[in-house]
Formats: C-alpha cells, structure tokens, sequence
C-alpha cells in the first residue's frame, strides 16, 4: 500500500496552514500600529496628554482621567476620524470637578446730598428692601439707588455684623464713601471742620465691633482766610510772627524758614487755609521778611495783596531805600508795597529828613546797580530801558523806589546821568537835588569836556555838577593787543573747540552756546580795532536762498551777542554765505555738521568802513541804537 502521496499532502496543508497565519498575525499586528500611531498623532495635534490608547484588532481603547467632560468628548471625536466610532472601546474617566469658591461680597455705599447708591454683591438672604427702606429714612428726602446684586450663597462669617455697622456709620457721614466686606470697614468722609474730624473718628474707633479692621480716611477742607494775613516784627523782643497764613504745605515751610533766616526762634507756626491772593504768596512773603531782615527792624504786614513795611526809627534813610528799592522792583505781580520810615524824634523834636538820592554805579566787568528813588513807574521803566540799552539787558541790576514827593526834573536829572556813566570804563554817580557827583576811571581825555556838555544841554547850565575823573592813557598802538592775525586765529580756534549752535532752522543762538560768546568777547576786547568779518555758513539742505538769509541772520546774531556783553563792534561787518563755501562733504550728517559754522575773516581796514554808523542792538524788550566807537583821542 502506498503512503507517499498522502503524507505530502497532509505537510503541504500544515505549511500552508501555518504560513497563512503567521501573515494573518503579521497583518493584525501592523493594522493596530497603524491605527495607534494615526490616533496618537491626532491625540498629539489636539495636545490631549492625558489620553492613552491601545489597539486590540480593529478595537481602538481609550483609557486615562480627562480633565472635563468636554475634554473627554473631544478625544473621542478625534478618534473617530481615524476609525470608525464602533470599533471605539471608551474605557477612560472624568477628573471629579472641584467645588465651587464662594464669591467675594461687597457692598459700597455712597452718599451726598442727593441721595444714597448701592453697588456690589450680597448673599441672596439679604432683607434688600429693608435695606433700601432703612437708608431712605436717613437721607433726607435723597433718593436710595439700588444697583445691587445677589447670588445665592452662605452668608460668610461676620457679614451681618460689618453690614450694619457700615449701616450706621452712613447715617451719620452725610458725605462719604463706605466699603462693607466680611471682616473690613472701609470709610471715607468729608467733615466740617477739623474738631468735626476729630469727633467722628474717636466715635468710629470707639463702636467699631471686635474683629472688625476698620479704615478711616476722613478730611475737613481748610478754613477760608479773609483776607489772607501775615504780619512779622522784629524789636527789642526779637523776630516772630503776630499772625501767619499760607496756601500749601509746601509754601508753610518756605516761609517759616525765611523767618527763621530773619531771626525767629523757638517754635514757629503758620495757618493753613484758603484764599491766597497769589500762587506768588510764598515769594512774596520770603521776599518781605528779608528786606525786614536787611533793615534790621520795624514790622511788615501782607493783607492779601497789599504789603505795608513800616521800619524802626532807628534805619537810615539810605538802608531804607536800598531795601525797599530792592523789594519794590523785584515784588511778584499783583502785590503792591506801602514803605513808611518814622521820623527821627531828638529830645521830642522831629529831625531833619535825609535828602533824596539815586546811586549808580558801574564796576569793571561792566555790571550796574541802579538804587534809590524815582518818581513813579514809568521813570522806572524808562530807566531800566535806558540802562539796558547802554550796558546790557543782563548787566543791570534795578533796585530802585517810587517816591512821589521828588524834586522837579528828578527823571531827567537821573536819566542824564546814567548816560554820562556809560562814557565811562567804570564809575559811579550819586544824584540829589542839590548837586550830582560822577566819578570813575576813562581812557578818553576828553570825556570831562563831553559830559559837562552832556549835563549842560541837558540840566541848563546852572546844573550843580561835580566830576571826578581818573584818565589813562590807552595803550600804544604797538602795545594796544595782538596783531589782527592774531586775533582772528585765536577767535577760530574757540570755535573750532566749541561752535556756536543756534536753535534748527532759527537765526537764535542757544543758551549752551553762551560759554563760547564770552570766550569770543574777551578776545574782541583785545582787539576792537582789528576790522574783522563774521561769516555765517550753512549746509546745503534747503533752498539757496533760504540758506543765504538764515547765514546771515545766524552771523548777525553774533555780533548782537558780542554788543550785548559790552564789546564794541564798529570794526566788525557781518555777512551771510550760506552754501557757497562748504569745507566737508554735504552728502554725509558728519560734512553737513562741519558746514554749518561761524567763521572769523579778518579785512583791509576799508571792508569794515559799512560799519562804522549806529549800529541796531536789541535785547529782551529793548531797542535803541548803540553809538560806534569813539575815536581814540591823542594824549593832551
């Protein structure tokens, strides 16, 4: 009997058999990895960390605590974009939800004339209505508006217990603000007066419950002063306030420090209030307990805006009008000052009153002080002008007093002779009305000559007139200074280590460059007769002809500022060149900021001839013509 056949058959199906299911287990094993590794990028996408899955088969298992239901609902849509939602096998759960936080009751409550607001949250167990009802009571025919809203939660511990304090403290607050939580009051009131402050808070502080933080913010407006007072003495008994008021706190310590420097002693107080006359108070105060100070006695008293100083008997005439010039002239607007020195009594009799008198004086550097009397404030105003014409906006000091009761021609007496100063290098000159003195130092010979004429076509010529002039010879012309090339080259050289810058676009010198102007003013004193040129150049932004009036106008401006240090400018021309003469590349910031510059030239002595008739000098709130120099007159 044969076998063979048969037994080959049976290997063939076992392999076969066995071949069919190593690739079945094969195919089933790379269809879950397929699966799982699509489900778990889509899982990785949506940032869903807490989910795990695994593939059994065609079955997709989700396991793992989601954070939410709705987080939980979207994996599962994920999911089932990548099989199909039956082949899903939800094994996970949902993280259990935290109990909710009560809210934060508060209640604020306003109150003003015109009724009672009530805003915020309360415990839904609050009498809303008995609320509203026991507050109306207590305002006074004001509307109660409720804005308030609820939510049903237990009312936390201590809230009954602020509610009605706050309550009570509203009923007794016409104007304030209070704020009720569970365990804090917070209460903030307008008073009546400063006493009512006190009051209310001692009787907070006393019925509020234990456990309860209170806040108190309560604030009385200053009292209305009228008028608005201060009066300062200085006597035998030393310096101190008899009545003292200010605006701010601030204010308050300037002035008990100016009365401090004045002399006060020990403790010191000062009202504060409303009804200031001027933001100025303060200034104006300090102001005034000095010139008291620098008299050395009598009293001064502010009623609002107007100022009285009465001086002790025994200030000189001369002390008290320098210092009541000096206050009178310097005063914030709006004050006005009343000066009264008392007569001098010897064995009963009133002695004689000092004469009236105006000092000037002019120092080397070419400062001037301007002190003593004038009739009113338009012979002021002409004298400072005048003054600020001749020797600079900056150079002089006005400390001068309005006295009516001056002789006739006072102004022009007074006038005449601050011009005749002017023809001095230094100098000072007294006027009374009996007699004017001058005196001082001049390099020109003939300067006596000039100004008795000056006095004469001005004062008549029975004009009482003393001079006393010291005349120097001016330098050599050999030894007068350097040589123009000199000159010129040490005047770049300042502007080559400092420009001169002006303000963009303008012909107006900053005030950084002030340093360098008086570095040039020195050197031009030193060489006033060298006939120079000013040049003034620009870039080339801008139209050419804009450039050209903007150089000009640029190089104008220096030969101002020289004429307003007291530089005498006649050999000086100046001249605009604007873009025609660049010295650096225009196409880079670096070339156009070399461009724009001030140049000394020096000249032949015929270029600067132009230059030589009244030159226009100008100044805050002056004009006038400033004369050339005078020509150097031979040694007698």
């Amino acid at each position: 009997m044969r076998h063979g056949p048969t037994i080959l058959t049976a290997l063939a199906f076992v392999l076969a058999f066995a071949l069919a299911a190593v690739a079945a287990g094969t195919a089933a094993t790379m269809i879950e990895m397929g699966t799982r590794k699509a489900a778990q990028l889509q899982l990785d996408i949506g940032g869903h960390d807490w989910a795990e899955i695994s593939a059994d088969g065609l079955q997709l298992r989700l396991a793992g605590t989601a954070p939410s239901e709705a987080h939980r609902f979207r994996v599962l849509s994920l999911l089932g974009e990548v099989v199909d939602s039956s082949r899903i096998v939800d094994q996970s759960d949902v993280a259990r939800p935290t109990a909710v936080a009560p809210p934060a009751f508060s209640l604020e409550m306003l109150r003003n004339d015109d009724g009672i607001s009530l805003i915020g949250l309360v415990p839904a167990a609050t009498d809303r209505e008995r609320l509203v009802a026991e507050l109306g009571a207590s305002a006074g025919g004001g509307q109660v508006t409720d804005m308030l809203e609820s939510a049903d939660y237990r009312e936390p511990d201590g809230w009954a217990r602020a509610l009605n304090f706050g309550i009570s403290a509203l009923k007794a607050l016409p104007r304030s603000k209070i704020s009720v939580s569970a365990n804090r009051v917070a209460i903030t009131a307008i008073a009546d007066s400063a006493s009512e402050k006190g009051r209310i808070e001692t009787d907070l502080r006393r019925r509020t419950p234990a456990s309860l933080r209170l806040e108190l913010d309560i604030s009385a407006p200053r009292p209305v002063i009228t008028p608005f007072t201060l009066r300062f003495l200085i006597d035998a008994e030393g310096a101190r306030f008899d009545a003292c008021s200010a605006d701010t706190e601030r204010a308050q310590a300037r002035i008990l420090q100016a009365a401090r420097r004045a002399g006060a002693t020990g403790a010191l107080g000062c009202t504060l209030g409303m009804g200031v006359p001027s933001p100025n108070w303060a200034e104006a105060v300090e102001m005034g307990l000095g010139a008291l100070a620098g008299i050395g006695g009598g009293s001064i008293t502010f009623s609002d805006a107007d100022i009285a100083l009465i001086a002790a008997e025994n200030v000189s005439q001369a002390d008290f009008d320098r210092v009541v010039g000096e206050l009178e002239s310097n005063l914030p607007a709006v004050f006005s000052l009343h000066a009264e020195l008392p007569e001098k009594l010897a064995n009963g009799v009133a002695t004689a009153v000092e004469p009236p008198e105006f000092f000037a004086t002019l120092s080397a550097d070419g400062a001037v002080q301007l002190r003593g009397r004038v009739p009113d404030a338009r012979a002021r105003d002409a004298l400072h002008a005048l003054a600020a014409a001749e020797f600079g906006q900056d150079a002089v000091y006005l400390a001068t007093r309005i006295y009516p009761d001056l002789p006739g021609g006072w102004t022009a007496r007074v006038l005449t002779s601050i011009e005749a100063l002017g023809m001095l290098d230094a100098g000072n000159v007294q006027v009374r009305a009996d007699v004017i003195r001058l005196s001082g130092e001049t390099q020109d010979a003939l300067a006596s000559d000039t100004i008795s004429r000056l006095f004469v076509s001005r004062l008549g010529e029975g004009a009482n007139i003393e001079l006393a002039l010291n005349y120097t010879a001016p330098p050599e012309p050999d030894a007068a200074g350097p040589s123009g090339e000199e000159c010129v080259a040490r005047l770049n050289a300042v502007l080559t280590e400092n420009k001169i810058t002006f303000e963009p676009g303008s012909s107006v010198i900053t005030a950084a460059a002030a340093p360098t102007i008086d570095a040039l003013a020195a050197i031009v004193r030193d060489c006033e007769e060298v006939p120079m040129q000013i040049g003034g150049h620009t870039d080339s932004q801008g139209s050419e002809d804009m450039n050209l009036r903007l150089s000009q106008g640029r190089a104008r401006a220096v030969v101002v500022a020289l004429q307003q240090r007291r530089v005498l400018t006649g050999s000086i021309v100046s001249q605009g060149f604007g873009e025609t003469q660049p010295i650096a590349d225009n196409g880079t910031e670096a070339g156009r900021e070399a461009n724009r510059r001030i140049e000394f030239l020096l000249l032949d002595g015929d270029a600067a001839t132009a230059a030589t008739g009244p030159v226009k000098v100008t100044g805050p709130d002056i004009t006038a013509d400033r004369p050339a120099p005078r020509p150097t007159q031979p040694t007698p």
